[in-house]
């Protein structure tokens, strides 16, 4: 879903940058190595797609495994890599979180696939509508307004403020809600922004909820002219400390070409903001798993030839 005149510079105004001209490292994930995975795992699978392992069981955020993030399979933003992991050989799923129900954070088809494994759906309200539509049962969909919250199994979710739109139409904007996520487990906080543009709740919930171990923070598919829905990096790293984190995860890049950016400009910009202010940055290659409790920086595999 794109707006005037947003929508039209991507369609025309590109530039040859924003796809990688080699193939971008990927760490395939099997489902032994996961099983056999330590509690409090992390592994990016691509864009705003993470698998958690939490507790001992297994947690998705905005799932899309789809060859594109478009209404249609035949046209819209391609990936630059297939997902380290096939759904088929995913473990049972305890959760999928989701923050909206844009392409590239609700895919149908995946959602389709991964319904038989998953135990419950955490949304927006309006979003678990949607997935009812689709045929999840209802019985496993927990929709949530700003500053609720449930617990599923020993997580405990609080939906808390964002600054976006939603829609999947020209016809259904903002008829859905959207959601950043702070997920919490013993002594461990996990922020998970999805989609938003910078806002005074940053500091809100950082205070409520905070300090946080790993903030997972949208830094890419940002321009100038959509800042009130999209964060440039400057505003991320100023999210991060609002919401007092430990170590800033970058989301929301390296998977789909969404704005006039270069593919990698988001990583260039938020390391070299990171070191600025001394944040602690981590980097992984997609599959590669971050241990939540003490996570690392990584290497900048987004200027390296692909291993």
């Amino acid at each position: 879903v794109f707006r005037k005149p947003i929508g039209w510079r991507v369609l025309t105004g590109k530039s040859d940058t924003t796809v990688p001209s080699t193939p971008i490292p990927v760490r395939p994930l099997t489902t032994a190595a996961l099983l056999e995975a330590p509690d409090r795992s992390l592994y990016r699978l691509g864009h705003s797609t993470l698998l958690l392992k939490l507790d001992g069981e297994f947690w998705l955020t905005d799932p899309v495994f789809s060859e594109r993030a478009s209404p249609v399979q035949w046209a819209g933003p391609k990936r630059f890599h297939a997902p380290p992991i096939d759904i088929d050989d995913l473990p049972p799923i305890k959760g999928v979180i989701l923050s909206h129900d844009h392409f590239d954070h609700l895919d149908r088809a995946a959602i389709a696939r991964l319904a038989p494994k998953v135990e419950v759906f955490v949304t927006p309200l309006g979003v678990g509508d949607r997935l009812i539509g689709w045929g999840v049962d209802p019985a496993r969909v927990r929709q949530l307004d700003w500053w609720d919250e449930t617990t599923v199994g020993g997580i405990r979710l609080a939906a808390v403020p964002a600054r976006h739109f939603s829609g999947r139409t020209l016809l259904d904007e903002d008829r859905t809600l959207w959601a950043s996520w702070v997920i919490m487990t013993g002594d461990l906080r996990l922020f998970f922004s999805g989609d938003t543009g910078y806002h005074a709740d940053f500091k809100t919930i950082g205070d409520r909820y905070g300090p946080f171990d790993v903030t997972m923070l949208e830094t890419g598919a940002y321009d100038r002219q959509w800042a009130e829905v999209h964060m440039q990096p400057e505003q991320t790293l100023q999210a991060h400390l609002d919401l007092r984190g430990r170590w800033l995860l970058p989301v929301h890049n390296g998977t789909f070409d969404l704005a006039m950016h270069a593919w990698n400009e988001p990583f260039e910009r938020i390391q070299a903001l990171a070191r600025a202010r001394d944040v602690k940055l981590a980097t992984p290659v997609m599959g590669e798993r971050v241990a939540l409790e003490a996570p690392r920086t990584g290497h900048a595999w987004w200027l390296a030839p692909a291993t």
